[in-house]
């Protein structure tokens, strides 16, 4: 069974009035399917807690921005630290440069609008690779 990636901030996580929250439709979206779920991230220490990534219903991965998402080695390593292999996944990210740089090391991976907010196209994504 694969393993959805999920893009933290813009993504499961979002700004509303200046703070942080999860976003919940997302969240039920995800709650769907019972594959396991990573949610992605580049940050710190710091910024997990201030994007309350550190009270996540799922389990949360980072390099603290070394690398960024943006360069393909942060996929491998995140692929190597949880035994899993690119076919063993697929992704979903709002930054079109992370997502081509997953891309580059075999991941299937989506750009997520997070000005759309577009749900029923990443159920489409998420129906259509799941089942492959």
């Amino acid at each position: 069974m694969k393993t959805i990636l999920v893009d933290a901030v813009d993504a499961f996580v979002i700004e509303e009035n200046g703070t942080f929250k999860m976003f919940e439709e997302m969240k039920n979206l995800l709650d769907m399917y019972s594959n396991r779920k990573i949610i992605l991230t580049g940050a710190n220490d710091e910024r997990l807690k201030e994007f309350g990534l550190n009270k996540m219903p799922y389990e949360v991965f980072t390099l603290k921005h070394n690398p960024e998402k943006t360069d393909p080695s942060y996929y491998e390593t995140m692929l190597k630290h949880f035994g899993l292999s690119n076919k063993d996944t697929i992704y979903f990210e709002h930054n079109p440069e992370a997502v081509k740089s997953a891309q580059s090391v075999g991941i299937i991976s989506y750009h997520y609008d997070p000005e759309k907010k577009d749900l029923e196209s990443l159920k489409v994504f998420l129906d259509k690779n799941l089942s492959i």
